[in-house]
């Protein structure tokens, strides 16, 4: 028996939870005559075997590679003949399956969507050549410095983890996979309690119910797995390179999205590196000169959390944007201005409610929402949970970061970078 209940959200969304765990969440929009709608399932890279590196990543390459029912060349002729674009996207613990088309060709979106959910062929000609597709991206990111780089910074803050493991895989286990390994991990990991089928826009909830009924109840529920809990390690990996410049990350452990300090942390990202306004940029870029560009992130997953500073600067700078972001960090720890934090408040909440400006965003949050918490947060209490926070408290979590183990990660000209140690004495002060 299908569940029904209402969001506990200001927006308009209606939710139906299907017999066999999956969900679905949509919203109509008024005004607006397109529909975006797409499938979440909570498994990402993080959720592949040593063996799997990058299969989460190739899987969503085949599922537009052909059906028993759709060529690839159909599945693309069916969205586009009407104007639609589809589209999929792999992170460390999601997968997502999208599409956009007017509100009157939702039904054959969601056909479109169900059968490379539910019946891809995974034709190892198509597959042959998908691998090579997937190969001359990594080659790619190997010829490009700015993103390798943070590549390593993962790799080495969680050492040996699958949540470190570059998503894309590596030439060895990508040439290794077939047919077989893509069905036995969707058999294992695809599992329909951890599907959510959100819709935004020129949508009717009770037929895409239905469409959902059709598409996706006859798959079973799948007893699942724990994954494994992740542990930050730190220590760093240094690519020496014939590069003009260096690119560094310095990185401390975060915290999950789900830990009390997660607003103050990504608050204390916003105020030591979140813009033109940030410390690390008024100090490195503006009064020193020492790189174009410098930011702070926090990377938060499910269970842990990741905290960084990159920049990209000469070989002869390098010592000096690295004692300099350090200082910076370890001022902010001290005394944040209050101009300072409401800034950081006001930037959060443009980027949160920016997001929801569009279907696309709307439909976004749900899932991840459902998917992480079973609920959808109303945007009041994230703007509420915002505003609480006070100076004191980004302040003590800007503190619990900076006394974490350091993950330094480089490439290019870096004989000069300082070694480990010393940035981890610089750090604590």
């Amino acid at each position: 028996m299908n569940r029904h209940f209402a969001a506990n959200d200001d927006q308009a969304v209606r939710i139906t939870r299907l017999a066999n765990g999956l969900t679905v969440a949509t919203e109509a929009m008024p005004h607006i005559v397109t529909a975006t709608l797409g499938v979440w399932i909570g498994a990402g890279s993080r959720h592949e075997r040593d063996d799997e590196h990058g299969l989460s990543h190739l899987i969503e390459h085949m599922a537009f590679k052909g059906t028993r029912r759709r060529s690839a060349r159909k599945i693309a002729e069916d969205i586009e003949n009407v104007g639609g674009e589809i589209n999929a996207a792999t992170s460390t613990e999601f997968t997502s399956y999208t599409a956009r088309v007017l509100g009157e060709n939702v039904d054959l979106a969601l056909d479109v969507l169900g059968d490379i959910l539910t019946d891809s062929v995974f034709d190892e000609a198509e597959l042959a050549r998908e691998k090579n597709v997937i190969l001359q991206e990594y080659a790619a990111v190997e010829d490009t410095p700015d993103d390798l780089v943070y590549d390593a910074f993962v790799e080495t803050a969680f050492a040996g983890q699958a949540i470190g493991r570059p998503i894309l895989g590596r030439p060895e286990t990508i040439r290794s996979f077939d047919g077989g390994m893509i069905r036995a991990f969707m058999a294992r990991e695809y599992a329909p309690e951890r599907m959510v089928l959100a819709a935004a826009g020129a949508v009717d909830h009770d037929a895409i119910v239905g469409a959902a009924e059709r598409q996706f109840g006859a798959l079973s529920r799948i007893t699942l797995l724990e994954t494994p809990q992740a542990s930050y390690t730190g220590g760093e990996r240094r690519m020496a390179r014939r590069l003009e410049q260096a690119n560094v990350v310095i990185g401390l452990p975060g915290c999950s999205f789900k830990d009390p300090a997660y607003y103050a942390t990504h608050m204390f990202a916003q105020v030591l590196g979140g813009g033109l306004t940030s410390r690390l940029w008024h100090e490195v870029r503006e009064t020193r000169g020492l790189a174009y560009e410098i930011h702070a992130f926090h990377w938060p997953f499910s269970d842990c959390g990741l905290f960084g500073i990159g920049a990209g600067t000469s070989r002869t700078d390098l010592p000096g944007l690295v004692a300099v972001a350090l200082d910076c960090a370890r001022a902010a720890t001290r005394a944040i201005e209050g101009e300072e934090i409401a800034r950081a408040k006001a930037q959060l909440k443009v980027a949160l409610l920016t997001a929801l400006e569009a279907p696309g965003g709307r439909i976004e949050r749900s899932a991840r929402q459902l998917l992480a918490w079973g609920r959808i947060i109303p945007s009041e209490e994230i703007v509420a949970r915002i505003d609480a926070v006070t100076a004191d408290e980004v302040q003590a979590a800007g503190a619990a970061v900076l006394a974490g183990a350091p993950t330094l990660a480089a490439i290019g000209p870096i004989r000069k970078l300082p070694p480990l140690e010393e940035v981890r004495q610089q750090l604590h002060g």
